[in-house]
């Protein structure tokens, strides 16, 4: 979409609807100085009986979490935000949509790193976004490298927080990447093992099951991830959770990314190396096609993960 054409829509700050041009903060905030920020990515998709997103609780859920470890107060219950996040779509009138509830340190009388006192601001803006990794990323896949920098050891950072400071880090992995001729990046740990993606986490598929690296505080708890287990268990795919060497990412049957953004992205090559036959294997095209139909709505949401949005 034009930004010309994004501008025009509304975004939901502090408890109301606002211009695009008006959702601002100050220079001075501390989310600008210290990037004292906290978010989710959400997504909304267009279904036969209209527009639904997918998993909004839990990401609220996870949001307001993070708030907690940050020890900022939005101000809102989980109930509001959610509330709050149908409204914005319906009355941008967008089908498909990428949600980005934000809860930020604001400005105020304290320019110091702690910002006690100083007002939490809340914004949620959304617009329309396609397929993250390219447009023929979810049939084709993508070739990805290991980074040469690795993810923060737990106790660093609070790895189950969903914070926009955190993201600088990944943020390297993923221009590295690009700047290297690469699509996306794979993370390690400080222990060396496989961590995740820039913003996404991974799955491996050896001996025919899945295998993916516990959160151990380098990764993030993803809400897909979560549904790609339980997509697993319903196909009768077995799934477990375990350290991953490197080497791994050489000698897998398949790989594949998981994320809200990402969503299911088949990982086609890494460090050159090509995985499996190149493409989407077997056990990927079976998650990846459930995934798909449970959010478009072409399967039955048997696990209630559709929050329909009225008036769309």
């Amino acid at each position: 979409m034009p930004i010309a054409e994004r501008e025009k829509g509304l975004i939901w700050k502090n408890g109301e609807l606002v211009p695009w041009a008006e959702a601002t903060v100050h220079i001075l905030s501390t989310a600008v100085q210290f990037g004292s920020s906290v978010f989710e990515g959400i997504r909304s998709y267009k279904t036969e009986r209209g527009s639904a997103m997918f998993r909004l609780p839990e990401h609220i859920h996870r949001l307001v979490n993070s708030c907690r470890i940050y020890r900022m107060d939005p101000g809102y219950t989980e109930a509001e935000l959610i509330r709050a996040c149908l409204e914005v779509v319906a009355q941008n009138r967008l089908g498909a949509a990428y949600i980005r509830p934000m809860v930020l340190r604001g400005y105020g009388e304290n320019l110091a790193i702690d910002a006690i006192g100083n007002p939490i601001e809340t914004f949620i803006p959304v617009w329309p976004w396609g397929a993250y990794l390219g447009d023929d990323a979810l049939k084709r896949g993508v070739d990805v490298c290991v980074s040469s920098w690795q993810r923060a050891a737990g106790n660093t950072f609070p790895g189950m927080a969903k914070s926009a400071g955190h993201y600088n880090n990944a943020q390297l992995i993923k221009l590295e990447a690009i700047a290297n001729g690469y699509v996306e990046a794979i993370a390690l740990n400080p222990s060396g093992h496989i961590s995740e993606g820039s913003g996404q986490n991974l799955f491996a598929v050896v001996d025919g099951g899945l295998v993916t690296p516990p959160i151990e505080g380098s990764n993030l708890q993803g809400v897909t991830r979560a549904s790609v287990i339980q997509i697993a268990n319903d196909l009768d795919i077995s799934v477990r959770e375990s350290v991953m060497p490197r080497e791994i990412l050489y000698t897998a049957e398949e790989l594949f990314f998981s994320g809200t953004a990402t969503e299911v992205t088949p990982i086609r090559s890494v460090d050159k190396i090509q995985v499996g036959a190149g493409k989407a294997g077997p056990v990927t095209h079976k998650i990846q096609e459930r995934f798909l139909g449970i959010v478009h709505g072409e399967f039955g949401d048997n696990h209630g993960w559709l929050t329909p949005v009225e008036g769309t």
